[in-house]
């Protein structure tokens, strides 16, 4: 067996990797050596993982993957992966801090089903990647382990909440990376990292939440470099699980088989700026643009579409049940004043916004989120996908807490530069957020490719065609490793 290079062996594509080690033409120890020299070089400028694990601690369970291999003990796709789980997700003897200075010492006992799932696929969990307060908002600082800087400016953010996971993906950190998405937070980083990321319909991951009979926003995903990849990763954590009732019963396996489909004839929706409703600015709709003539030559046929129904009802609502869930989740924290203390303002005014909303505000909020449902569901009779921008905005300033104005426009919440990934989560159905490409400033946006409720495949396999005609991550290497990989 050849010793094969650092740079090289981080360089892979997790497929690639994943092969290498089953057929141990690279043994689970060097990966294990490569990543943790490579994470030990480059998240020194950009903070992306977290709560790492002792090397010696690590190498010793990849030499026991090696060691089952030997034995013809074979996990699966993730067999000696190193992984980073996103730090809102319980690993059972790793800290799960949500980025609160409250939990900064906490430790579960137990695996949450997505961890749980990826260590039995073969992973070593190395340790975490950084999240904002609770994941709220999609800008990665906090009090406990500081920023999360962008993979191309590192005087710039990552996005969030999931930033440590797309920050490290790009920089080849990590092969694969997991995250989470209520309003953007596994679109918003791909597109701020030039990596892909995707938010899954409500079920496709089980997720183990406080009241099981709820369709909740927030749902779990993966993030990847190539969409081969995403949809690898997607098999690991997807299934149906008798612990989350609502979650799909297909076979995940499905998102093991081939991704080659010839687009030509698909119908595509551009949402665009919903009609000249949301603000952006300069330069992220021509980006996006250029990107809608690569679907044109793929074959795909492109139409402007704007959908009958106001978007300023579909925000409101979502802010309402925003708000709630997170005063049913926080309330108790936010009662201890030494606690409620700690909780950064944006969780304070969110948790004193849920608690003034009576049973009549949630239900009006949810008969919006039906209604909103049933008219995309309506747009997918005419269109088998709709496009629209993965941000509103470039990466910005990481000293930026949130930003006040988008293209001249006024913003009056934390959240509300984001607005653009809000009628996609109100809507329920899968969003892929694939790269579009970078402005004159070096700096990435991405799209989101959304498609019918429960249609990941179809996601993947439209994204699989714009990726290998693009290549945007493979042709545009963060500064930092462009000499190196």
């Amino acid at each position: 067996m050849r010793r094969i290079p650092v740079n090289e062996i981080v360089a892979m594509d997790a497929v690639a990797l994943s092969r290498a080690i089953k057929s141990r033409d690279i043994s689970c120890a060097e990966v294990m050596r490569a990543y943790l020299d490579w994470i030990d070089r480059m998240n020194p400028r950009v903070n992306a993982i977290v709560s790492r694990e002792p090397h010696d601690v690590l190498l010793a369970l990849a030499r026991e993957r090696d060691a089952q291999l030997a034995r013809g003990e074979y996990l699966g796709w993730m067999h000696g992966f190193p992984h980073a789980v996103k730090d809102l997700e319980a690993t059972a003897g790793i800290r799960t801090t949500m980025g609160s200075p409250i939990f900064k010492d906490f430790v579960p006992g137990a695996d949450s089903i997505m961890v749980a799932r990826i260590r039995s696929a073969g992973a070593i969990i190395i340790g975490k990647t950084n999240v904002p307060e609770f994941g709220m908002g999609s800008q990665t600082y906090n009090p406990v382990f500081g920023a999360t800087l962008n993979a191309y400016d590192h005087g710039k953010t990552a996005g969030g909440s999931s930033g440590g996971a797309a920050a490290a993906l790009a920089l080849r950190m990590l092969p694969v990376a997991d995250g989470s998405d209520f309003a953007g937070s596994l679109r918003n980083p791909a597109a701020f990292n030039n990596v892909f990321g995707f938010r899954t319909s409500f079920g496709r991951v089980p997720s183990d939440l406080e009241e099981l009979f709820s369709a909740s926003f927030s749902v779990y995903g993966p993030m990847a470099r190539t969409v081969p990849d995403l949809a690898m990763l997607l098999s690991v954590i997807a299934g149906y699980d008798a612990r989350a009732p609502l979650s799909i019963r297909e076979d995940p396996s499905v998102f093991a088989g081939a991704l080659d489909h010839d687009p030509r004839g698909a119908r595509i929706g551009w949402l665009g700026d919903f009609g000249g409703y949301l603000p952006f600015d300069p330069g992220v709709m021509e980006l996006c643009r250029a990107a809608l003539k690569v679907f044109e030559e793929l074959g795909c046929a492109v139409d402007e579409v704007v959908p009958d129904y106001p978007l300023e009802r579909v925000w409101e609502s979502c802010a309402t049940l925003r708000s709630w869930a997170v005063a049913s989740r926080l309330r108790n924290l936010y009662e201890d004043p030494a606690k409620r203390a700690m909780l950064k303002p944006e969780a304070q005014w969110e948790i004193e916004r849920g608690l003034e909303f009576d049973a009549a505000d949630i239900a009006g909020a949810l008969a919006v989120r039906t209604a909103w449902y049933r008219v995309i569901n309506s747009i997918f009779e005419r269109y088998d996908f709709l496009i629209a921008p993965a941000g509103q905005v470039f990466p910005f300033d990481a000293a930026v807490h949130w930003l006040k104005h988008v293209g001249g426009r006024a913003m009056d919440t934390y959240h509300r530069w984001m607005e653009v990934m809000i009628p996609i989560t109100m809507s329920g159905c899968p969003a892929l957020c694939a790269p579009a490409g970078f402005n004159q400033a070096g700096l990435p946006m991405g799209i989101q490719i959304v498609g019918r409720n429960h249609a990941e495949m179809d996601c993947l396999r439209l994204a699989n065609a714009y990726d290998r005609a693009t290549g945007w991550v493979s042709r545009r290497l963060p500064p930092a490793i462009a000499s190196e990989i």
